[in-house]
């Protein structure tokens, strides 16, 4: 029998926490509940099986940061439909793994984030350099001098059972001359680590990212952060190479991702990363050819393509649910369930999936860019997705509300016209289920930046075939040259490390802060903004609330929790209430709570109940404050008062450093 094999996921996830030490695995469906493993990274298994995470938080109230697994699989080459064994060191025909893993943080060497500019897929002249988008940090000079504005921590090699190896200013291997980290005097933190390598009991590699530190000098008024400032965010390379006990040696490779906590773990975005990674693979790289080819179809998509209602539809139809229990959206709980039987093939059945399926917004794919960028069916309705588009902020190449990838709407318009089975779904040719896990947990649109990824990944470019990011050097060459500060993976040749998260905003609380709703212009296709104001009238929309919730509901249970948190229990609070300033964000993020579902039965997921969950209530001071007083009419028949919230002291950035912007209003 011929063996291949892989490396899963091929592209891992994980996420900042400030616990020093605790940490849980990410999980392995998308929308499921991270996985509880010990200090070392063993899953820990119960009596039921596999035990999920209950506290997010460590006993000190501290963010448990979230490690991600990768794991080696052999498959028969003989069979296509093979889903692969896991082989470890405990496996007899392993000799020795090997793993390499360089991640760094190019954001303070990059362009500062302007919307969709510099985003190459709208032609050349929307380069950076077209545009005349100024670099972070300008007064910077040099690709010598630029490049030490990277945080390049240099690669890292582990290999055996349960070791550990810390990426930080201290660990820089000795002859790794390009190693950077920025001042150790930043304030309020100080960014001096970028995670750790562990390995557990059978040699599988564990990636943890940082600690959620960052820190600058310059003023920040911007959701996309100010120059001086870094985090300890980070992307990268993950190699392996795998020793066999014939002598046959192979080389794997995969891609990790860290990014910002997931706070509602188990909700999930209505377009993630992999369903842009699979349009990617279908429009692009022949992922799926019986669906979408060129040459044999007209626009590519074939007429007669049956879509599995499990796979290709049912989660279109089922996200926007989840939204209720982060962001007060009604409009689309009328789609969520739909009024009929959406699994109906039937001709019957066909004007109602017809009539749900106009309701939803033509991507720009289709028609670029604003002919189809309406926010109301001709019936009065909000269209689908009722979330802000990519470009809802800038004049430049705007796209105000949001889409579907290309795909999914295509796949619901086979839908739509009964051409979908129910059967049990096929694993997408070439592609491993953990494949898609992680990034189906994380934000696909809108990307302006995004969270944990921006627009970049919608490019084939970057790709070397689906689902697996495109590797520019060997390690090697990083010896030699370190990272480029200036190149763009986007135009070809594969990525460096740092490169997936290079554009986002910096540092990512300020992002975190200012954009959980937009204010958005809905008449004038061609503007969004007027002397910096959105131009009105304009219609209240959300970013994306499964990763940075706007209201929840509150969890207080015990009279000791409602106390200290000043709200009775299944009380709607805003979520991000105390947090009134983009400093307050950056020291106080790791105080907020996690969306967590209280229902432990077994139909939990049939009637959830998701609540606000482990929220550091007792730094924050709540009082009540009268309506008038609000108003600054204040007399004593006043009998209507509103809780608010303020961040108890601690220690904070030099004063009048950090300003605040209404982040209501949005970017």
């Amino acid at each position: 029998m011929a063996t291949r094999y892989g490396l899963h996921p091929s592209i891992g996830i994980a996420r900042v926490g400030d616990s020093p030490h605790s940490f849980y695995l990410a999980p392995e469906t998308i929308g499921g509940q991270p996985i509880e493993c010990d200090a070392q990274g063993n899953q820990i298994t119960g009596g039921t099986g596999t035990q999920f995470v209950e506290s997010y938080k460590d006993p000190l109230g501290r963010i448990r940061r979230q490690a991600v697994r990768f794991r080696i699989l052999a498959y028969d080459d003989t069979d296509p439909n093979d889903q692969g064994r896991e082989i470890t060191l405990s496996s007899p025909e392993v000799a020795k793994i090997e793993w390499t893993v360089h991640v760094a943080n190019k954001k303070a060497a990059w362009y500062q984030f302007a919307e969709y500019e510099g985003n190459l897929m709208l032609g050349p002249d929307n380069s950076y350099e077209a545009r005349g988008v100024p670099l972070r940090n300008a007064n910077v000079h040099g690709d010598a001098n630029r490049q030490k504005l990277i945080i390049d921590p240099g690669p890292r090699q582990i290999s055996g059972r349960e070791q550990h190896v810390a990426i930080s200013r201290e660990t820089i291997p000795p002859g790794y001359v390009h190693g950077s980290f920025p001042p150790p005097d930043q304030r309020p933190y100080a960014v001096e680590s970028l995670g750790d390598l562990l390995t557990d009991a059978d040699g599988r590699l564990l990636v943890l990212g940082g600690f959620g530190k960052a820190g600058g000098s310059e003023p920040i008024t911007s959701f996309a952060g100010a120059d001086t400032w870094h985090d300890d965010v980070s992307d990268g390379p993950v190699s392996c190479k795998l020793v066999l006990t014939s002598g046959e040696t192979v080389e794997l490779h995969a891609w990790t991702v860290v990014g910002s906590p997931k706070f509602a773990p188990e909700l999930v975005n209505i377009v993630t990363w992999d369903d842009q990674a699979y349009d990617v693979g279908v429009r692009y790289l022949g992922l799926v050819p019986e669906l979408y080819d060129e040459r044999r179809w007209v626009n590519g998509w074939n007429p007669d393509y049956v879509a599995n209602y499990q796979s290709d539809i049912e989660p279109i139809i089922k996200r926007p649910a989840d939204y209720r229990w982060v962001a007060n959206v009604p409009s689309m709980m009328a789609f969520s369930p739909p009024p009929f039987d959406p699994r109906d093939a039937s001709e019957t059945n066909r004007k109602n999936r017809e009539n749900f399926f106009r309701y939803f917004r033509r991507p720009e794919g289709f028609q670029l860019p604003n002919e189809d960028q309406v926010l109301f069916s001709d019936n009065g309705v909000p269209l689908m997705p009722v979330n802000s588009g990519s470009n809802s902020v800038s004049n430049v190449d705007i796209i105000k509300f949001s889409t579907l990838t290309p795909t999914q709407y295509y796949l619901l318009q086979q839908w739509a016209q009964g051409k979908f089975d129910t059967c049990d779904p096929e694993p997408t040719p070439g592609i491993h289920p953990l494949d898609r896990v992680d990034i189906g947990n994380c934000v696909g649109d809108p990307m302006c930046p995004g969270i944990e990824v921006t627009w970049s990944v919608r490019n084939p470019a970057i790709y070397d075939r689906p689902f697996q990011i495109k590797s520019a050097h060997p390690e090697s060459y990083y010896f030699d040259q370190g990272l480029s500060p200036s190149r763009d993976e986007t135009l070809g040749g594969g990525c460096e490390p740092g490169d997936l998260t290079k554009r986002m905003a910096i540092p990512w609380q300020a992002d975190f802060f200012a954009c959980s709703v937009q204010y958005i212009n809905f008449t004038d296709p061609n503007v969004n903004k007027e002397n910096g104001i959105p131009k009105p009238p304009t219609f209240f929309a959300y970013w994306w609330p499964p990763q940075s919730p706007m209201h929840v509901i509150s969890g207080s249970m015990t009279p000791e929790e409602q106390a200290v948190s000043g709200v009775p229990a299944g009380f709607q609070v805003t979520y991000q209430r105390g947090l009134n300033n983009f400093s307050q964000m950056i020291v106080g993020w790791k105080y907020m709570g996690f969306i967590v579902n209280r229902n432990s039965g077994a139909d939990r997921n049939d009637y959830p109940y998701f609540t606000e969950s482990e929220r550091n209530d007792e730094r924050f001071e709540v009082a009540s404050v009268a309506v008038g007083g609000v108003s600054n009419v204040v007399s004593a028949e006043d009998i209507n008062f509103m809780p608010v919230w303020y961040l108890k002291d601690e220690e904070k950035p030099k004063p009048g450093r950090l300003l605040s912007v209404g982040r209501l209003l949005g970017h």
